[in-house]
């Protein structure tokens, strides 16, 4: 169970992250939300050259998502995440 500061602090690093990586997260997780995903497809759909664009990293290091054995779920964290960064059609 989370405390009240590691959900304090996953709010902050959150808040923190780098403009370009958030919609890039907030696409891997709509993906991912659809329906699990074999961590083979996950790794080889959302794999990158780019050093500087760590998605699948950065959602495993704010557990926005978890693996169980070859299938990729999206937590409660990152459903919330995903939830609270959809934006109301203008």
């Amino acid at each position: 169970m989370l405390g009240i500061f590691d959900i304090w602090k996953r709010a902050f690093d959150v808040a923190l992250m780098e403009p370009t990586l958030e919609p890039l997260v907030r696409d891997l997780l709509a993906w991912l939300a659809k329906e699990p995903r074999l961590h083979a497809d996950v790794i080889e759909s959302w794999r990158t050259s780019c050093p500087r664009l760590p998605v699948w990293e950065e959602c495993t290091d704010r557990r926005f998502v978890v693996r169980k054995g070859l299938i990729v779920e999206v937590t409660r964290s990152g459903r919330a995440f995903l939830e609270g960064s959809r934006r109301p059609n203008s």
